[in-house]
């Protein structure tokens, strides 16, 4: 039966397809296609690595000690007997024979079925049981990777797939949609080469880390749509409509054949606005846009520059310590990739972050702040490389070096104080003296601090003596000024971008920037909404920078305004107490 689920729409689009119901621990496990003549190798892989776990738990079975528990003996018995359990060997052989998934993908898929069923047992002492099932699947997991397949780097369908508007409710060949509760930002990545057409998870915000993710990946996503890794079952149809922040799943054919329709119009208004990618951003009046690309991993420069950015406004940095278990990247692992970033860009400057970790950007998820009440006004960004000099002046040298080969801007994340400010210059400088005196090779950079707390944005005076530009990060900005929690889904309806406290702030800085003659972007999520982009304009703003899949829709904004009469009405939405009523310029 047809029902669906709403959410937040964070990423526009429409995805069709398969769900696959993933835990947010397993999300990394590998996700892929097999060729139809190694099925018969990835069923005794799979077999093999169930066979080590079993040989594993029979000798615990024999080391344990005559005065231990009994209990423990009972669950090996148990964990022993589950491993060989026909009815669960032989549904992981099912998805890998007919959907040609890998062995690990076809075993937490199985793994989520299961789960489901235990949740729904009524017996308090059975549901406890779905443990013991988790514990077994993850000690198989951990054992294939140790039997890691010679196709582990097919990440696409080897098998052909049909047009979606030939697609039918029977089809086994077609995309697949991925719902889950929760995904961390190291997760998302996953996402850059995965099978995967678009996404749900039950919490998060819009501008959460997992949708500004998703936004980058320009594939559908609804998130905040609370229970729908409860009610949607492993291998349902699911629609998801990220212009509308709706999950339908079990749709009819009518239903399937509208969104089909849909989903068609939208690929046609893609190809329109591929057209503009070599027309230069100038607005009706003659005025000069800068549009930059915000990126996660250099190698998202090849999607900038195919969107005809003009350069890199922020590389978020933080991407490259990300899951990694504490081994945090040396000096030329950075040097390497910051340099790939500035040669991906050939030529067009690039601005990197420095790490920005804490909050919805957790290290690893082993070592997300439990301890901290509030993440999001703990030790974070700056605050937490100035609390690690040594890292801190790891990545300062590896960025200055890949200076060395073009132009490179240097910005600093969460600055607040004075204080602040005079610690990170002492360490740039002693940064450039490190590499002098190992006879390195390093280059000039920019230097531009983020206006994403409400001090910074009162201190402009301040930050413009010793910074050459700004850069305002609207997310955390909205964030701290109106006290909203943007990764939680209960207070989503609160985070206003046109709240006039927030629109103030945002216009001051971009006021005393051009009164100075310095530089200032938006490089929040604000830049890539093609709702504000006319707002934008008319407070001044020349610079803005997002994610390469929404280059093209702003540019034609821009392509249709005029400066001059944007600015007169931009004057009227901000002396208003309410601007969300005078939007519809």
């Amino acid at each position: 039966m047809t029902f669906s689920i709403h959410g937040l729409a964070v990423a526009r689009g429409i995805a069709i397809g398969r769900a696959v119901l993933v835990a947010s621990s397993r999300v990394d496990v590998a996700h892929y296609f097999i060729k139809p003549e190694q099925v018969a190798a990835e069923i005794e892989r799979m077999r093999s690595a169930r066979d080590v776990v079993i040989d594993e738990l029979q000798r615990l079975q024999l080391d344990i000690p005559k005065d231990a528990p009994h209990e423990l003996a009972a669950l090996l018995d148990v964990h022993l007997m589950l491993l060989m359990d026909e009815e669960l060997n032989s549904s992981v052989v099912h998805w890998i024979k007919e959907r040609l998934y890998n062995a690990e993908w076809a075993l937490s898929n199985q793994l989520e079925i299961i789960a489901r069923q235990f949740d729904e047992m009524d017996d308090p002492y059975l549901r406890e049981r779905k443990a013991d099932v988790e514990q077994v699947a993850e000690r198989v997991l951990q054992s294939l990777k140790g039997t890691g397949s010679p196709v582990a780097k097919i990440t696409r369908p080897a098998r052909p797939t049909r047009p979606q508007h030939e697609l039918q409710l029977g089809d086994t060949d077609v995309p697949l949609v991925l719902i889950a509760h929760d995904l961390s930002p190291a997760d998302m990545l996953q996402f850059k080469q995965s099978v995967f057409t678009g996404f749900v998870t039950d919490v998060g915000g819009k501008t959460s880390h997992t949708a500004i993710v998703a936004r980058s990946l320009d594939i559908p996503a609804v998130v905040g749509a609370r229970t729908a890794s409860q009610l949607v079952k492993q291998d349902d149809w699911v629609i998801i409509d990220g212009d509308a922040g709706v999950v339908i799943i079990d749709p009819s054919p009518i239903i399937l054949a509208d969104y089909g329709f849909k989903q068609r119009q939208g690929d046609l208004e893609r190809e329109r606005l591929a057209r503009l990618r070599h027309t230069p951003a100038v607005t009706l009046d003659g005025q000069k846009i800068e549009l930059l690309a915000n990126i996660e991993m250099p190698e998202d420069t090849t999607a900038a520059i195919n969107a005809g950015a003009v350069g890199v406004g922020l590389f978020r940095s933080e991407f490259l310590f990300m899951g990694r278990q504490g081994n945090l990247p040396d000096e030329e692992e950075q040097y390497a990739a910051y340099r790939r970033a500035v040669d991906g860009m050939n030529g067009l400057p690039v601005t990197i972050r420095t790490v920005d970790v804490g909050a919805d950007k957790p290290l690893d998820e082993a070592r997300h702040d439990a301890a901290h009440l509030n993440p999001a006004l703990g030790l974070r960004a700056i605050r937490w490389s100035l609390a690690d000099p040594a890292m801190f002046l790891t990545q300062l040298r590896a960025v200055l070096r890949a200076a060395a080969h073009g132009q490179v801007n240097l910005l600093i994340p969460m600055l607040a104080h004075g204080s602040e400010i005079r610690q990170t210059m002492a360490l740039i400088e002693q940064a450039r003296q490190d590499l002098d005196c190992r006879g390195i090779a390093h280059g000039p950079v920019r230097l531009g601090a983020m206006i994403e707390i409400p001090a910074a944005a009162l201190s402009l005076r301040l930050f413009l003596k010793y910074f050459d530009f700004l850069s305002i990060g609207t997310n955390d900005l909205i964030q701290y000024t109106l006290a909203i929690d943007r990764a939680d889904e209960s207070v989503a309806h609160l985070y206003d971008p046109l709240h006039p406290a927030v629109l103030r702030l945002i216009t001051d800085t971009i006021v005393e920037c051009n009164r100075q003659g310095k530089g200032v972007s938006v490089c929040g999520e604000m830049a890539g909404d093609v709702t504000m982009t006319r707002l934008l304009l008319g407070m001044g703003l020349r610079s803005f920078s997002m994610h390469p899949s929404q280059i093209l829709s702003v540019k034609q904004q821009v392509l249709r305004s005029d400066t001059g009469k944007l600015a007169m009405w931009a004057d009227q939405v901000l002396e208003s107490d309410d601007p969300a009523s005078c939007m519809t310029h």
